[in-house]
């Protein structure tokens, strides 16, 4: 049985709670699939760097990011709520295009097969 740390387990847990406060509290404001991809926490537990894939219109990308940066203090004090830590970490959202990436080769994998059968 593999231990965990307590960073691998504030990690999961904040993915869980942050997806949660999106899906509940924010997802009729946001035009869109947004998705918490990972968490990179410092060592010391104070900083988080919280990724994020969206799908959607790419015009509202951006849109979504500073929809995002604007309520991070609202998802730091939700965190504050649901999570038993001393310390709730400083959140900074980072688009994470590794989704749409994969959205975009296995539609060139299904091309190349269709190509091929022809």
């Amino acid at each position: 049985m593999k231990n965990f740390n307590r960073t691998d387990r504030v990690k999961a847990q904040m993915i869980r709670d942050i997806s949660e406060y999106f899906d509940t509290e924010l997802a009729d404001k946001i035009k869109g699939m947004v998705t918490i991809t990972y968490v990179k926490l410092s060592k010391d537990l104070r900083y988080a760097s919280v990724y994020f894939s969206y799908l959607g219109e790419e015009v509202n990308r951006e849109s979504v990011y500073s929809f995002m940066d604007r309520h991070k203090n609202n998802v730091r004090a939700y965190l504050g709520k649901v999570m038993k830590i001393r310390h709730i970490p400083e959140i900074i959202f980072k688009f994470d295009p590794s989704i749409e990436e994969g959205i975009r080769i296995e539609q060139l994998l299904h091309e190349i097969n269709n190509d091929k059968r022809e």
